[in-house]
């Protein structure tokens, strides 16, 4: 059995203060005199039912944890963090989503915010040979015309390489909103040739992924996994070509699942789903990249070909260049090989 953090492979599903180590979210914290939640330093990972309720404690834990990022240097650290533990696992690609709104009061608005982190992102790209990208996020919770200014802004840094923005997603919970509000915004990244990433079918099931492939367009799809529960759909996604970034330990710490052996990883795969394993909040589910495919390994069974071909699936659903992505499955292959 080959070591699955030299396995080459890209990471698309990663948030920005999810990204945070534990070590920086102490650091920060004890920098500013800040009192943290006994449950985001217990060295537990977070479970919580999949209800409103659940949800709630989720997100005071993650406001928790971004309150602490203040600053340029906070920002920059976790960006570099992310990188330097991204290249620990095998990974090449690393597309980091963020959204800018929540750091631009502390660094003199939205634009000076995302340039710090492209302008990070590319110098951790040099320093640890993994390409950091960049999607910029909108949230549910926000108005829909703030997603239009975030796409406007996205639109300005587009790129496919180290440091520039590659795609435009939307996050927090699926149940705010009518996901139709967002398209406008969706189409202003499409016309700059971003991709679309928003989260869909995870808290919500089948009618929520219809919705959000119909109005939005997407390219990938944070999670997606209730798709499995309609099996035309699931097949429509597939043949659509519509990536899931599959996250099993999150998937099981927001109660969507009971244990990692219910994500319907197989069923996925054995449809022809494009999938791509990602970590989404390692700070708050004590999760990493390698622990994902680790238990498509150990609890679904697949052996070091699949576990290839699931990181060959990354790397081509990623935004990486022709010549990064031939590479990259160039390595793959060669891990295989050994």
């Amino acid at each position: 059995m080959r070591d699955l953090s030299t396995l080459p492979k890209a990471h698309l599903h990663l948030h920005f203060t999810g990204a945070m180590r534990p070590t920086t979210l102490a650091d920060l914290a004890r920098e500013q005199g800040r009192r943290l939640p006994e449950s985001l330093v217990d060295a537990d990972p977070l479970r919580v039912p999949a209800d409103q309720r659940g949800w709630f404690r989720f997100q005071r834990q993650y406001d928790a944890a971004r309150a602490v990022v203040r600053g340029e240097t906070a920002m920059r650290r976790i960006v570099r963090e992310a990188a330097e533990d991204d290249a620990a696992e095998g990974s090449r690609r690393l597309e980091i989503q963020v959204d800018p709104t929540s750091y631009a009061p502390f660094v003199g608005g939205l634009t000076p915010a995302l340039e710090i982190v492209l302008d990070e992102a590319r110098a951790a790209s040099r320093d640890t040979g993994v390409e950091v990208a960049v999607v910029v996020a909108a949230s549910r919770t926000r108005h829909p015309l703030d997603a239009r200014t975030l796409a406007r802004l996205a639109a300005r840094y587009a790129g496919e390489g180290p440091g520039e923005v590659v795609g435009f997603g939307l996050s927090n919970d699926e149940r705010r909103g009518e996901t139709s509000e967002w398209a406008a915004a969706f189409r202003i990244a499409r016309r700059a040739g971003l991709v679309g990433t928003p989260h869909g079918g995870e808290l919500l099931g089948p009618e929520h992924v219809r919705d959000v492939v119909a109005h939005l367009k997407p390219a990938r799809l944070g999670h997606g996994v209730r798709a499995a529960e309609d099996q035309r759909l699931l097949e429509m996604v597939a043949e659509a070509g519509i990536a899931l970034e599959v996250c099993p330990a999150s998937n099981v710490s927001l109660g969507v699942y009971h244990d990692v052996a219910e994500v319907p990883l197989l069923a996925l795969l054995d449809a022809g789903a494009q999938v791509a394993l990602g970590a989404d909040d390692p700070l708050l589910f004590l999760s990493r990249l390698t622990d994902q495919y680790r238990v498509a390994r150990e609890v679904h069974g697949l052996d070091d070909a699949a576990l290839a071909d699931l990181a060959r699936a990354s790397v081509r659903a990623s935004t990486a260049s022709a010549g990064t992505t031939q590479r990259v499955l160039t390595e793959i292959d060669a891990w295989l090989a050994a």
